[in-house]
C-alpha cells in the first residue's frame, strides 16, 4: 500500500497489448503499426505479451492472460471491448492510443474504466516513455535516453520534437507522459505519481488546460516540494473583461492569475519553447541553485558584457568574487585579466586559467552559480577549456553552465560539454535566462512553504454580519453592493472606511454635510452605476452648505439625464480624507476560471486602468504573502520616503490585505470588488471608495465537503487544534502539521526505536530523507491530513537559562485513496509514551476528521509481528485479517459511518 496506486500504469511488471495482428500490417491502424515498432525496437524488463482479440476465441481462452496495464491501439469500435477485456482478465491500468475519439466516446470508455476499477490513460494521447524499464509505450518516435528529468504534455507534437531536441543534446528522461483532453489519468495524477517516483528529479510541463484547479494546485504544490518543476503554459489571454463590473475584473487577466498560481505553488514558469529547453538543459544537470548571483567568466569583454546587462535584465544579482578570492587569483591570470565585477580572462586565458577562475567562483561565498563564456580565439584550444569545465564541475555543488559562442571552431567543445552534462548555450542571453529561471525556483519555493489559517490573528471580524448584508442583497436579486453596502462589509472585517451618510435630498445632503465638517464628497448612490466617475457621479471638495445643496442637485440632474432607467437611492456624503502626502491605493478581487479568487494590489485611483499597476495572490494570506505581493507592485516604490513625504505605514496596508484575505476565505459569495482609492500615509490607511460584486455560493462537487472548496488552496485547518491531559500527567496538543514542523519531525523519527522505525517505515532508514521530509510536512488538507501531537518541555541551557521547547511526541495521518470514498492511515507514537492513552487519541482525531471529509472507510496495513498495533485497531473497532497480497502484514479496516 506504499506503492502509488499509478504504479500499475507506469511502472507495469506485466504488459497486454491489444493492437492487432502485426503479421497482416494492412489490417493495422496507424498508431497500431508505431506501437508495435517502439515496443520492439527494445526488449521491456518486464513480461510482455500481445494479443489480437479478433482471434483469440472466448473469454475463456484468455483466462491464462494477467498483466498490470493493457495497451490498446484498435479502430474505435473495438476499443470497448478491448477494454472491458483488460478489466475482466484483472489488468489494474490502460492506454488507449486511439486518437480522433468525440468526448463523448472518452466519457464511454472513462465510465468502462470506472466500472473494472482500472486507471485509464488516454484516448486522443501518444502514450508515455519509462526509459530506465525500456518500456516505449508511445507513437512519440525512438524510446529516449534514460535520466532523471521528467516531461509531461498535453501536445503529442511539442512532446515529440522535445525528444527530437534531447536525442541530440545529451538530455534524458525519467519519463515522458502525453496527455490528451479529457483523459481519467489527468495532468495532476501524473504529478503527483512523478512527486512520489524515486527516478525524477525534476519534472518540466506543457499545459494547455486545467479542469480542476484544486487538484492541479495541490499536485504541483506537492511535486515542486519535493524537486523543480518549470512550466509552460499555452493560450494566454489578455487583461481586460469586458463584463467585468469593477477595476479589478477589467485589469486582471487570466495569465496574471496563471502566474501567481504557479509562483504560490512553488513552480517556476517559461514563456517560450526555448525557454523551456533551456530549462530542460539544467535541470537535466541536477543542478539546484539557492540564490540569484550569478558570477560570469569570460575571454572576451563584449560578451561578457552581454551577459551582465541581460542579469540586471531579468532581475538576477551579478556575483562578484570577494576581495580575498581576488587577491588570491588575480597573480595566476594574464597581465590584462580583471575581476572587478566581470571575471574577464582577456584573449590571452587558456584552460588552466578557466579553471581557476571557475575553482575560485565557486568557492566563494558571494556567488550562487556560474557562466563560462568562450569566444574563440585562434590560438586557443576549445575542447581543453572544455575539459577543463567539465574537471570543475566534478569538484563542486554550485550550478556551472556554459556559452560556447560561434560555430565551425567550437562544435566539439560544445559537444563535449554536453556529453558531460553541462548545460550549455550559444548566447550569453540564453545561458543567463536559464539560470534566472531556475533560480527562480528557490524563490518560489518561500512562498510555497506558507500555509495561512482561514483567519489571521487580528481581531475576529462579524462573519455573520457580514453574511446577512449579503443575503438580503441576494435576496432583493441584486448583486452589485451599493458603496453603502460595501463598505458595511468592509466594516465587519475591521477594514478603516470613510464615514459616509446617504441623503435623500438636497437639504439632507446639506444638514450631513455640516455634522460630518468640510470639506466633503460627495457621490451618486445606484445599485446600477458600477463606475461613479464615468457618468459624472462624483464632486470632490465641497467646503460649504450652500454648495453641497447645489451639487447635489447638479448630481442628480447630470446622472439622471445619462442613464435616464438608473435606480437612485440618494446621494453618499462623505468626509474628505485629508492627507497631503497620501498614497492612492487599489486593492482589488477577482474570480478566476479555474482558480477562483485571486487578491490585487497596485496603485490605485482615476488612471488605474491606464496605469495598469498590479500584483496579485491567490488567498489566503499571511503577513510574509501580503508584504511580498505589496513588494510586488510598482506603487511600493512611492511607500518609503519619496519627495519629501514622510514614510507610509505598510503595516497597515498588510492588516488590510489580511483583513480582504479573511473576507475571502469567509464569503464565498464575493465575486469582484474594488477598494479604491484606498489612502495610506505614516498614520494607517483608510478606505475612501469601495465596490463589491457578489452571487450565489456554488454548490460543493461530490467529495469535497472542505467549507473553503471556493479556493485553489486549502488554508491551514487550525480548527482541528485541540489540546488533551496524557495519562499520567502533562498535556499535549493535537494539530494539523505545518511545514515549519520539519524538524521537529525529523528529530521525532531519529529518536524513535529501531523496532518503531521498522514498524512504521518498513526500512532500517535512521531518518527521513529530505524529499519525504518535506512530503510529510507540507500536504495538501483536502486529500489527506496529518495530525501532530506536540509537547511542550522546559529546558535548562548551559547558562542556566530557562527555555520552552516543543517537540512531536506521535504523529496520525490518512492519504485518501483514488476510490475518493476510503482513505489509508498510518500511527507512529514516541517509545516513551507508549500506553498512556495517546495513540488512541491520535487515531480517534484523525478518523474524526476523515469522517467530517465524507469518507466511508479506513484502513491500513499492520506487520503481524507488532502485537501492540494490532491490540490497538482491535480495541478501536477494526476488523483485522489476512492481507492476501503480502503474508507479512495484516488488513486492518473500519467504518467510519
Amino acid at each position: 500500500m506504499e506503492k502509488h496506486y499509478l504504479n500499475p500504469l507506469f511502472c507495469p511488471e506485466s504488459v497486454l497489448v491489444f493492437a492487432g495482428d502485426h503479421e497482416k500490417p494492412d489490417t493495422l491502424t496507424g498508431a497500431a503499426r508505431s506501437l508495435h515498432e517502439s515496443l520492439r525496437a527494445q526488449h521491456f524488463e518486464g513480461s510482455l505479451q500481445f494479443l489480437d482479440i479478433s482471434t483469440s476465441g472466448t473469454l475463456a481462452d484468455l483466462a491464462q492472460a494477467r498483466a498490470d496495464l493493457a495497451i490498446i491501439a484498435l479502430p474505435h469500435k473495438e476499443i470497448p471491448s478491448a477494454l472491458e477485456i483488460a478489466g475482466r482478465i484483472a489488468c489494474r491500468a490502460a492506454l488507449v492510443l486511439s486518437g480522433g475519439m468525440t468526448a463523448e466516446r472518452t466519457q464511454d470508455l472513462a465510465k468502462i474504466a470506472r466500472h473494472e476499477n482500472m486507471h485509464l490513460l488516454g484516448p486522443n494521447c501518444m502514450g508515455f516513455q519509462r526509459p530506465a524499464l525500456r518500456l516505449n509505450a508511445s507513437n512519440l518516435g525512438p524510446l529516449a535516453r534514460p535520466g532523471s528529468l521528467a516531461l509531461v504534455s498535453q501536445s503529442g507534437a511539442l512532446t515529440a520534437s522535445m525528444l527530437d531536441w534531447a536525442s541530440n543534446n545529451s538530455v534524458g528522461f525519467s519519463s515522458v507522459v502525453s496527455l490528451g483532453p479529457g483523459s481519467p489519468v489527468d495532468i495532476a495524477q501524473v504529478l503527483d505519481f512523478l512527486a512520489n517516483d524515486p527516478r525524477t528529479d525534476s519534472i518540466i510541463v506543457y499545459l494547455e488546460g486545467i479542469a480542476n484547479a484544486r487538484r492541479f494546485m495541490s499536485a504541483l504544490r506537492s511535486a515542486a516540494n519535493a524537486k523543480p518543476v518549470v512550466v509552460l503554459k499555452a493560450g494566454r489571454r489578455p487583461a481586460g473583461n469586458r463584463a467585468a463590473q469593477t477595476h479589478s475584473g477589467a485589469i486582471v487577466g487570466s495569465d496574471d492569475v496563471f502566474e501567481a498560481a504557479l509562483r504560490r505553488a512553488g513552480a517556476v514558469r517559461v514563456r517560450s519553447f526555448v525557454e523551456l529547453f533551456s530549462a530542460a538543459k539544467c535541470l537535466a544537470s541536477r543542478y539546484r541553485p539557492v540564490g540569484r548571483r550569478l558570477a560570469i567568466v569570460t575571454n572576451g569583454g563584449g560578451p561578457g558584457v552581454l551577459a551582465a546587462d541581460w542579469v540586471n535584465e531579468i532581475g538576477l544579482q551579478l556575483g562578484v568574487l570577494s576581495a580575498e578570492t581576488r587577491s588570491k587569483l588575480q597573480p595566476h591570470l594574464p597581465v590584462h585579466a580583471s575581476l572587478t565585477d566581470l571575471i574577464d580572462l582577456s584573449e590571452e586565458a587558456d584552460a588552466d586559467h578557466y579553471h581557476l577562475a571557475i575553482e575560485a567562483a565557486a568557492h566563494d561565498p558571494g556567488v550562487d552559480g556560474v557562466l563560462a563564456i568562450h569566444s574563440p580565439k585562434g590560438h586557443v584550444d576549445s575542447q581543453g577549456i572544455a575539459r577543463a569545465l567539465l574537471d570543475t564541475k566534478a569538484r563542486q555543488g554550485k550550478p556551472l553552465l556554459a556559452c560556447w559562442m560561434g560555430d565551425a571552431t567550437v562544435v566539439s567543445g560544445r559537444a563535449l560539454l554536453s556529453e558531460g552534462g553541462v548545460p550549455t548555450f550559444r548566447t550569453p542571453e540564453a545561458a543567463v535566462g536559464a539560470f534566472g529561471n531556475i533560480a527562480s525556483f528557490y524563490q518560489n519555493q518561500r512562498l510555497l512553504q506558507q500555509t495561512p489559517p482561514p483567519l489571521s490573528t487580528l481581531a475576529k471580524p462579524d462573519i455573520e454580519g457580514a453574511r446577512l448584508v449579503i443575503e438580503s442583497v441576494l435576496a432583493e436579486r441584486r448583486k452589485v453592493l451599493t458603496e453603502m453596502e460595501s463598505k458595511t462589509l468592509l466594516s465587519s472585517f475591521h477594514i478603516p472606511v470613510t464615514r459616509t451618510i446617504v441623503a435623500r435630498s438636497a437639504n439632507e445632503a446639506m444638514m450631513i454635510a455640516t455634522q460630518l465638517g468640510f470639506p466633503v464628497a460627495l457621490k451618486i448612490d445606484s445599485p446600477d452605476i458600477s463606475h461613479k466617475s464615468d457618468v459624472q457621479g462624483v464632486a470632490l471638495n465641497i467646503i460649504s452648505g450652500a454648495g453641497v445643496r447645489d451639487t447635489y442637485n447638479d448630481l442628480i440632474e447630470r446622472v439622471t439625464h445619462a442613464l435616464p432607467n438608473a435606480r437612485i437611492n440618494g446621494v453618499a456624503v462623505q468626509k474628505m480624507a485629508r492627507s497631503r502626502r497620501g498614497r492612492e491605493i487599489y486593492i482589488g478581487l477577482v474570480t478566476d476560471d479555474p482558480f477562483g479568487p485571486v487578491i490585487a494590489f497596485g496603485a490605485g485611483g482615476t488612471m488605474i486602468e491606464l496605469m495598469n499597476d498590479r500584483a496579485m495572490e491567490l488567498p489566503p494570506l499571511n503577513q510574509f504573502l501580503a508584504r511580498r505581493l505589496i513588494e510586488r507592485a510598482r506603487v511600493a516604490e512611492t511607500l518609503g520616503e519619496w519627495r519629501g513625504a514622510t514614510a507610509a505605514n505598510v503595516d497597515a496596508l498588510e492588516q488590510i490585505l489580511l483583513r480582504v484575505s479573511e473576507m475571502v476565505c469567509e464569503l464565498p459569495q464575493l465575486r469582484e470588488m474594488d477598494i479604491n482609492p484606498l489612502i495610506v500615509d505614516e498614520e494607517g490607511a483608510v478606505a475612501v471608495d469601495a465596490r463589491i460584486v457578489i452571487d450565489h455560493a456554488a454548490t460543493p462537487a461530490a467529495g469535497m465537503l472542505s467549507t473553503y472548496n471556493h479556493l485553489a488552496i486549502l488554508p491551514y485547518p487550525a480548527r482541528y487544534e485541540q489540546a488533551w491531559p496524557l495519562r499520567g500527567g502533562g498535556e499535549y496538543t493535537v494539530r494539523p502539521v505545518h511545514p515549519d514542523d520539519a524538524e521537529m519531525l525529523q528529530d521525532f523519527v531519529q529518536g524513535l526505536s529501531p523496532e518503531s522505525r521498522y514498524f512504521r517505515f518498513v526500512s532500517a532508514l535512521t531518518e527521513l530523507p529530505a524529499s519525504m521530509l518535506a512530503r510529510f510536512t507540507l500536504i495538501d488538507y483536502d486529500r489527506e491530513m496529518a495530525l501532530v501531537a506536540v509537547q511542550k518541555q522546559r529546558e535548562t541551557r548551559a547558562d542556566g537559562e530557562v527555555v520552552e521547547r516543543s517537540r512531536i511526541i506521535g504523529v496520525s495521518r490518512y492519504v485518501t485513496n483514488p476510490d475518493q470514498t476510503s482513505c489509508e492511515f498510518a500511527l507512529v507514537v514516541a517509545d516513551e509514551l507508549k500506553g498512556r492513552g495517546l495513540g488512541s487519541r491520535l487515531m480517534e482525531s484523525i478518523m474524526e476528521v476523515a469522517r467530517e471529509r465524507g469518507l466511508a472507510e479506513i484502513d491500513g496495513l499492520v506487520l503481524k509481528n507488532n502485537p501492540n498495533m494490532l491490540k490497538l485497531m482491535r480495541d478501536l473497532g477494526f476488523m483485522v485479517k489476512s492481507y492476501a497480497e503480502d503474508p507479512d502484514f495484516m488488513l486492518v479496516t473500519r467504518s467510519l459511518q
